[in-house]
């Protein structure tokens, strides 16, 4: 059964609402919605300080975690990846898709029909490199990278879970040939870091097994962080670049 999608746009006060809007007032968020078998699902978009539709953007779409679940739009930019944007918007020069799970007892791979439409839409409406969509999220939303990574890996030039979790026999294979760069921090009392070591461990495995360089699956653990592993892992300063520079495998 075809999914029916209706896409809206929601203006921000001081800026039309055309395609490719932000180009003169950018490095702010965009709130969208569209909607999904007749529910209204909200997304934001970021667009970068310098934004020019006269060529194409590395994008990358971030998922959160279950904290940030609701329908206002705002609470996935809050976390995250989007406190990292705002500190240092130079060292993003990207477009960032921030869908917003409803509800807190559904997995991502629930609504990975919202994580596609949303990156559909922002495709329609700015220069997007095809080539350079990048997936990542935090905790539930580490997951969702795992499991949306796995399941749609063509899709991706790379992923940068974040204390996320999942079975690596489900997740290893399918994701061998990605770029990643995991994120954990050993003193997680929430995801078990073990989680995440399973999975790379995985991937290396994997890769080896295809004749590909074990070293592509980049980990990073961080002693002294607890759950909150997302503030050193967007922080990192090799990471914008890590994330930007991937392009998806033809």
């Amino acid at each position: 059964m075809r999914m029916r999608v209706w896409i809206v746009g929601l203006a921000v006060v001081g800026m039309p609402a055309t395609p490719g809007a932000g180009a003169e007032r950018a490095g702010t968020f965009l709130p969208r919605q569209l909607v999904l078998e007749g529910v209204v699902m909200r997304y934001t978009v970021y667009v970068p300080p310098g934004y020019d539709p006269a060529r194409a953007w590395p994008c990358a779409v971030f998922l959160h975690g279950s904290g940030e679940c609701g329908t206002d739009g705002e609470r996935p930019t809050k976390i995250g990846l989007g406190p990292a944007l705002l500190a240092h918007p130079e060292r993003w020069p990207c477009l960032v898709v921030f869908p917003q799970k409803p509800r807190e007892d559904e997995e991502w791979e629930e609504r990975e029909g919202l994580v596609l439409a949303a990156l559909d839409s922002v495709q329609r409406e700015f220069r997007v490199d095809p080539d350079r969509v990048a997936l990542t999220g935090i905790s539930q939303g580490g997951h969702g990278t795992w499991l949306i990574g796995a399941r749609h890996a063509a899709r991706w030039s790379c992923l940068a879970p974040v204390c996320g979790y999942g079975r690596a026999q489900t997740i290893a294979r399918r994701v061998a040939r990605l770029p990643v760069w995991a994120f954990h921090g050993l003193r997680d009392d929430v995801v078990d870091p073990r989680d995440t070591q399973k999975i790379v461990e995985g991937i290396r495995a994997e890769r080896g097994r295809l004749g590909l360089d074990p070293a592509a699956a980049r980990m990073t653990l961080y002693p002294e962080a607890n759950h909150d592993s997302w503030d050193p892992a967007y922080a990192e300063a090799e990471l914008p670049g890590w994330l930007l520079g991937q392009r998806r495998a033809k």
